[in-house]
């Protein structure tokens, strides 16, 4: 995991084997991962702590990012259109193509389309109200960021400590004007969720036009929206890590899990048990990471803090 963690863009075959061994040992090992969905378990572990605490705000914000694929991962035959890379612990769509290079989760076009700025692909991410990821699905460059709202939010999965189901439901979702339709208000009122979405000026003046055929305005909190910033500055934080701001991982599996991974390191850094003297003890927020046992023991903040540079 040392070794996945601290390529940052260089070719695998570059890894220091003096330090981590054999190069194709650790990518068969990070590939490995990435197909059965381990870094997914992984992540779900903090993120039960973290709900389990209450310190997951459920008034999550949703938009996507694009960043440039490099030579070395659009090197590949694609098809015109993707069906995109989500969680992989559970069953695909029927719909889904897969890859003869990639395997059964990998999807035919690798993640990669051709938008403005080239080859591209796009990560679209929910964050909660204090920006930490809760789920991502990659996609290519020119997929639509409001015709993959549905998909997003289902890919939010956050398991209980004791019994019960995992929570799947967020109390509202702040999004721009790129997620406004029938289609995805529909979605969330029937399940539930407040959508706190602006209207784009042609849907205001279509219903004006109609007069009181038009019907009632959508509800939006102009004060509330104003937190959506947060996904934005999780966006910029993630891009510190050179392997997220630029593509270079030829399959969109591997990709979408160094996001997995950046998601990883953010949660876990929520704890940092500071160093206690008699009479002294404290807990810092947004700092460290916490003890686990067992598996968790890897502590992954100090694990992975080299894949940054």
């Amino acid at each position: 995991m040392k070794g996945a963690a601290h390529r940052t863009g260089i070719p695998w075959r570059d890894l220091p084997r003096e330090r981590f061994g054999p190069w194709q040992t650790v990518w068969k090992r990070h590939r490995r991962y990435a197909a059965d969905g381990t870094w997914d378990h992984v992540l779900q572990q903090p993120l039960a702590t973290a709900d389990a605490a209450g310190k997951i705000s459920w008034d999550v914000s949703v938009d996507a990012t694009i960043t440039r694929a490099h030579q070395h991962a659009s090197n590949t035959t694609r098809p015109e259109q993707d069906t995109g890379a989500g969680v992989n612990h559970r069953p695909r769509g029927e719909d889904f193509v897969h890859s003869s290079l990639g395997g059964a989760r990998e999807p035919a076009g690798h993640d990669i389309g051709r938008s403005r700025g080239g080859l591209t692909t796009k990560i679209h991410a929910v964050v909660d109200g204090n920006g930490r990821p809760l789920a991502a699905v990659v996609t290519g460059g020119q997929r639509n960021d409001g015709a993959m709202l549905i998909e997003v939010l289902a890919e939010i999965r956050v398991p209980r400590l004791g019994p019960g189901r995992p929570r799947t439901r967020p109390d509202a979702v702040l999004a721009d004007r790129a997620y406004t339709s029938r289609i995805n208000r529909g979605h969330l009122a029937r399940r539930g969720i407040t959508g706190v979405i602006p209207q784009k000026p042609d849907e205001i003046a279509a219903r004006q036009r109609r007069g009181s055929r038009g019907g009632r305005p959508p509800g939006f909190d102009v004060v509330a929206h104003k937190g959506r910033n947060v996904v934005e500055r999780s966006f910029a934080l993630a891009k510190q890590w050179r392997g997220l701001a630029t593509r270079y991982d030829k399959l969109a599996l591997t990709y979408r899990d160094a996001v997995v991974l950046a998601a990883c390191i953010t949660w876990t850094k929520i704890y940092e048990t500071c160093p206690s003297g008699p009479g002294v003890s404290c807990t810092r927020l947004n700092r460290g990471a916490p003890q686990y046992s067992g598996f968790w023991a890897i502590r992954l903040p100090w694990v992975l803090l080299p894949w940054r540079y």
